[in-house]
């Protein structure tokens, strides 16, 4: 009669400690393996329709071109960018074609300050202000269309990480927040556009 292959309650009982707990390791390995193959798989495809979207819409980069002047950053996250961007167009019909008058303007003068292009563009087009608020207030809130884009990576956080750290964040150890926080100098700059309404928005 062939031997039997497969084990018996009883083989469990002669296995070493060591061995049983080899066994439980290769099973989880085998598991994680299989799980880590899918998310790689989705991770692939997600980046793959972002990098479609991006290429669909040439509206996206003259976005990030527009952005990266208005902060006064050489290097803002795309991904973040594209999402800001959908949330934009997608609440108000207008903002497409006003940041695609932004960047038309600032390629007319690529060696405008992002104060000095955000007073050129308010006097060539008043309407071109409210699309300027939205994009700083896209990247320093995380915000658009009424939508949390972005918390942790909110420029906001970026300018101020040296002394507060974002709500639910703890950086420092126990009692952190009982040192006193290092001086801020207080800002010399100017508005750059015009005065705005003052809008309470609901808590």
């Amino acid at each position: 009669m062939a031997r039997d292959n497969h084990h018996s309650p009883a083989d469990l009982h002669r296995s070493s400690p060591n061995a049983m707990r080899m066994n439980r390791l290769m099973r989880m390995t085998r598991r994680d393996a299989l799980l880590m193959g899918m998310g790689t798989i989705a991770a692939y495809g997600i980046a793959g329709a972002a990098s479609a979207g991006s290429a669909a819409d040439p509206g996206i980069e003259q976005f990030m071109e527009v952005s990266r002047c208005l902060t006064d950053r050489s290097q803002l996250d795309p991904r973040i960018g594209a999402a800001l961007y959908a949330g934009f167009i997608h609440a108000t019909q207008e903002r497409k074609a006003q940041i695609s008058k932004l960047y038309d303007l600032l390629k007319n003068d690529r060696s405008a300050t992002a104060s000095e292009f955000a007073k050129a563009a308010e006097q060539t087009d008043s309407s071109l202000k409210d699309a300027i608020h939205d994009i700083m207030t896209g990247w320093y809130r995380g915000v658009a269309d009424g939508k949390v884009v972005v918390y942790r990576s909110a420029l906001m956080f970026d300018i101020t990480k040296d002394a507060i750290f974002p709500k639910t964040y703890a950086a420092g150890g126990p009692f952190y927040w009982t040192t006193k926080p290092p001086e801020v100098a207080r800002p010399t700059g100017l508005p750059a556009l015009s005065p705005s309404s003052f809008v309470v928005e609901p808590t």
